[in-house]
This record gives C-alpha cells, sequence and structure tokens, in this order.
C-alpha cells in the first residue's frame, strides 16, 4: 500500500469521540464546601504559625525532626497553591446576585490585596537552602501572610456555630497561647544569644543535669513568659540592656493582653445575658416589686416558680419580639416549621387551608400556666381561644375541684366565644372553668386576630362557624328560634342592602346622564356665545355712525349757500 492511501485511509476513518472536559464548578462563598474548604487551611496556617517560630529558635527541634518537617512544609505549601486554585472559583455578590462567571472572578481576585497576599507567601525562599542549608526555617516566614484566611475560617465558624460565646472563649484562649508561645521561643533565642547561665535570667546552662532535654528548654520558658505575660508570679530581674527591652516590651504586652482578656470576656458574658433577657422576662424587676408591694410568701413563690419552670425547661414566651427582624415571609416560614405540627391536630383547623394556617401560626401567642392556675372562668367574657400544645387542663366545677373532663395536647377551648355564631344562648362569656394541672404550655389567639385572618377565608370561617354550632347543640347552649330570627333579620338586612345598593346604582347611572347632557349644554352654549361674539364684531360702531351723519348735514348745508 503507497503512502498516500495510508494517508487517505487515516483521514477516512472515523476519529475516536474525544471526553468532554470536567468543568470545576464555581463554589458560593456562603455555602458549605467553601466553609470546609476554609476550615481544611487553618491547619496549614496554623502549622506554620506555631511551628516555624519554635523550629528557627530551638535548633535541636529542627536537626531533630528535619524529614518530618520538610514533608509536612510542602504539604501546607501544596495546600496554599490549591487554596489560591479555589480563590479563582468562589464566586461573588453583585447587586445581590451571585457571580458564576469565571473571567469576572478571576479578574476581580487579581485586583486585590489578597492575591498579593497569597502570592508573596508562595515565593519560592525555599531555594535558598541550597546555599545556607536545610537548617534555617526563617526563610519560610513569608508563609505568615496567609493569615487572614486563618481569621476568615474563624469569623465563618463564629457566624455558624451554635454556641458562639464558647466559640469566642476557645478563640481568646487560642490567641493567649500563640502569645505566649512567641515570646517563650523569642525568649530562649535571647538566651541563646546572650549566654546560657551567664546571669539568672537568662536560661540555665544546658550542661546542668535536665537542662540539655529539649522538652524542658521549652516548657521551662513557656513558664517563664507565662509568668511574664501575666504578672502573676515573681521573675529574676533582668541584668543587661537587652533583658530590660525584653521585659518592657513583654510588660507593654501584658497590659495590652490584659485589657483585651477583659473586653472580651466582659463582651461574651454581656452577650449571653442580652441573649438570656431575650429569650426569657427578667424576674429580678418582679421580685424587687413584689418586695416593695409586701406580696404575700405564698404568691411571690408561685411567680418564682414559674419564672424558674420557663428557664430550667426553655420555655419562651416572647417569640415574636425574638423573631421581629426576620423578614415577614421568613419569619412565617420558621414559625410554621415549629408551630404547625401542634396547629394542624387541632380539629377545628383539620379541614383548613395550609395558607390560612401559616397566617394563623404567625398570630399565635405562646403563654405558659402554673399548677393549680385557672386560664378561664365561668362567665368571664371571651376575647381569645386557647390551644393546648403541652399538659394538661381539667374542666371544673364552680367548687375547684370536682372535674369533668381533661384536656391534653392537641385539643382546643374557648372559639365559642370569639365566633359569632347566631343563637349562642352564653353569648360571649366563657361556659366552663378551665384549670391547669401542671406546668401547661398554650397558644393563645385573640378574636380580632382570629377575625382578621378569616375576613380572607370565608370558607374556613363557615367551616368553622358549623363546627361551633354543633358543639353549642351538644351543650343545649343554642337558640333554634333566636338562630333562625337572626338569620331572617339577617337575610331581611342583606334584601335591603341589595335593594339600596340597585338604587344607589341606579341613581349614580342617572346622575352621570345629568352630568353628560350638562356638560354637553354647556359647551353648545359656549359655542354660541361665541358665534354671537363673532357677529357683533361685524356690526358698526354706533358713536362713528352719528359723527358721520353730522358730518354729512354740515356739508350739505355750505353747498345750498
Amino acid at each position: 500500500m503507497s503512502q498516500d492511501s495510508k494517508v487517505n485511509t487515516k483521514e477516512s476513518s472515523p476519529q475516536a469521540p474525544s471526553k468532554p472536559r470536567r468543568k470545576v464548578p464555581v463554589l458560593d462563598p456562603s455555602g458549605d464546601q467553601y466553609y470546609w474548604w476554609l476550615n481544611t487551611m487553618v491547619f496549614p496556617v496554623m502549622y506554620n504559625l506555631i511551628i516555624l517560630v519554635c523550629r528557627a529558635c530551638f535548633p535541636d527541634l529542627q536537626h531533630s525532626y528535619l524529614v518530618a518537617w520538610l514533608v509536612l512544609d510542602y504539604i501546607s505549601d501544596l495546600l496554599y497553591l490549591v487554596d489560591i486554585f479555589v480563590r479563582f472559583h468562589t464566586g461573588f455578590l453583585e447587586q445581590g446576585i451571585l457571580v458564576l462567571d469565571k473571567g469576572q472572578i478571576s479578574r476581580r481576585y487579581v485586583r486585590t490585596s489578597s492575591f498579593l497576599l497569597d502570592i508573596l507567601s508562595l515565593v519560592p525562599t525555599d531555594l535558598a537552602y541550597l546555599r545556607l542549608g536545610p537548617h534555617t526555617p526563617t526563610l519560610r516566614l513569608n508563609r505568615f501572610l496567609r493569615v487572614p484566611r486563618l481569621f476568615e475560617a474563624f469569623d465563618r465558624t463564629e457566624t455558624r456555630t451554635a454556641y458562639p460565646n464558647a466559640f469566642r472563649i476557645a478563640k481568646l484562649m487560642l490567641y493567649i497561647f500563640v502569645v505566649i508561645h512567641w515570646n517563650s521561643c523569642l525568649y530562649f533565642a535571647l538566651s541563646r544569644y546572650l549566654g546560657f547561665g551567664r546571669d539568672a535570667w537568662v536560661y540555665p546552662d544546658p550542661a546542668q543535669p535536665g537542662f540539655d532535654r529539649l522538652r524542658r528548654q521549652y516548657l521551662y520558658s513557656f513558664y517563664f513568659s507565662t509568668l511574664i505575660l501575666t504578672t502573676v508570679g515573681d521573675t529574676p530581674l533582668p541584668a543587661r540592656e537587652e533583658e530590660y527591652l525584653f521585659m518592657v516590651g513583654d510588660f507593654l504586652l501584658a497590659v495590652m493582653g490584659f485589657a483585651t482578656i477583659m473586653g472580651s470576656m466582659s463582651s461574651v458574658i454581656y452577650n449571653m445575658n442580652t441573649a438570656d433577657a431575650a429569650f426569657y422576662p427578667d424576674h429580678a424587676l418582679v421580685k424587687k416589686y413584689m418586695k416593695l408591694q409586701h406580696v404575700n410568701r405564698r404568691l411571690e413563690r408561685r411567680v418564682i416558680d414559674w419564672y424558674q419552670h420557663l428557664q430550667i425547661n426553655k420555655k419562651m414566651t416572647n417569640e415574636v419580639a425574638i423573631l421581629q427582624h426576620l423578614p415577614e415571609r421568613l419569619r412565617a416560614e420558621v414559625a410554621v416549621s415549629v408551630h404547625l405540627p401542634t396547629l394542624s391536630r387541632v380539629q377545628i383547623f383539620q379541614n383548613c387551608e395550609a395558607s390560612l394556617l401559616e397566617e394563623l401560626v404567625l398570630k399565635l401567642q405562646p403563654q405558659t400556666y402554673s399548677p393549680g392556675e385557672y386560664v378561664c372562668r365561668k362567665g368571664d367574657i371571651g376575647r381569645e381561644m386557647y390551644i393546648i400544645r403541652e399538659g394538661q387542663l381539667a374542666v371544673v366545677a364552680d367548687d375547684g375541684i370536682t372535674q369533668y373532663a381533661v384536656l391534653g395536647a392537641g385539643l382546643y377551648f374557648g372559639e365559642i366565644s370569639i365566633i359569632n355564631i347566631k343563637g349562642n344562648m352564653s353569648g360571649n362569656r366563657r361556659t366552663a372553668n378551665i384549670k391547669s394541672l401542671g406546668y401547661s404550655d398554650l397558644f393563645c389567639l385573640s378574636k380580632e386576630d382570629l377575625r382578621e385572618v378569616l375576613s380572607e377565608y370565608p370558607q374556613a370561617q363557615a367551616v368553622m362557624e358549623e363546627k361551633g354550632r354543633e358543639i353549642l347543640l351538644k351543650m343545649n347552649k343554642l337558640d333554634v328560634n333566636a338562630e333562625a330570627a337572626e338569620i331572617a333579620l339577617q337575610e331581611a338586612v342583606d334584601n335591603r342592602l341589595r335593594v339600596l345598593d340597585q338604587q344607589l346604582d341606579e341613581l349614580q347611572t342617572k346622575f352621570a346622564r345629568l352630568l353628560a347632557e350638562l356638560e354637553s349644554s354647556a359647551l353648545k352654549l359656549a359655542y354660541r356665545i361665541e358665534r354671537l361674539e363673532w357677529q357683533t364684531r361685524e356690526w358698526p360702531d354706533p358713536e362713528e355712525t352719528e359723527v358721520g351723519v353730522e358730518d354729512n348735514g354740515e356739508v350739505g348745508e355750505a353747498s345750498a349757500q
């Protein structure tokens, strides 16, 4: 076969399908993947921040584990390099929309100072090992420039963790450890520079038994630095100028650190107290009020027990105030996820629309009742209905002891007095005594809120009224004749209103016609007046006519003479 035929055969043969290139996804800066990558970057940054200075100041540590340090160094460099790749694939928000275009992301990242710091942190200063040897870890100090990623990871974790105050304390303790660690390393390096054992201030001579071990060197330096920075123990007096300068710098750092620690702890405690005040009502003011007003001890004990129950069992009575800063729709979703299971168990709401339940959830007011406390009494004016979330309540006689029934979670009461049912013999009065047997958590729904919601759902209102009518029939509290009379009266009123509406429509139609005729007449009148004005302009002026007649007479007399 000729060479040309081979070429033609290769050209005519079908090409193997190329594999599609897998695109690297763009990360959402508020997403989970980016968050976990930030947590991964904590390890190489903390490794360089803690280990490098220790290796530079403790030569024995560098010599003993050289291979391990080189492996960890280049693993951290690899993670630094991958972090730059991640930054090139991390979107950003522009006018509230996540930008996914990699070209825009790259241009924006390159123009930031973070890009410059990331590049400088990866400058291959390790090449100087070829000249200075591998025992000079100070060449890698440019790796500290990646510390902002550590702060970013801590900020993200603080916003995501369920225990932000505990995390702030742990972060503060970590910062204190890093400062003391750096100070201990610098102390040992200064002692080596001035000479071990030259005076009482520097590190003792390693020739002494026990002081030549690496662990002893670090722990002694760390202990000495802790004494200086916390100013809680006696330290040897410095003897040379370098030692005085080191002590002065440490004292200034200790003052600043003490102020920072106190401010941070005060902030954490204030935040914790603020959170408790937002979740649970302050009982100190109530206790002070009862003391000043000399409330009897039994009632005071009941009030204190109620507050104690709220805090021990994490009960919240001011959910509306806690969620008030959320957008309305998001607040509704949170309330639905928390309370909808309870509301959907209520029989009167089981066949209602989902949107109605969502609106009702926002109107619910949580309340907690103590053992033996009356929720309502017979004959009271009913302005709310109650839904039992947790606990047990008893329907009791007037003596407060005889129990007719026990109500549990998911049941409700008080709806008859807030629903306008025709023929209700009790009106808006309570028909029973309801007493809490233990601590009971209820949802309260006011008459005004229910009426506001049901005004948009007439079908649901009709269903609730029918259920309420059935309950009144069972209780013999429904006057059928009065109901029929009210229905007839309501129908008569509705008919009269329809007639009035019809008459009003007819009057509005007649008025519109009269208004149109009036506008037409006014337009015709204006047109006629304008024509008359143009016609009168063509008439001669009377004064000019009289003058002309007089002139003609004088001319006639002159000609006669």
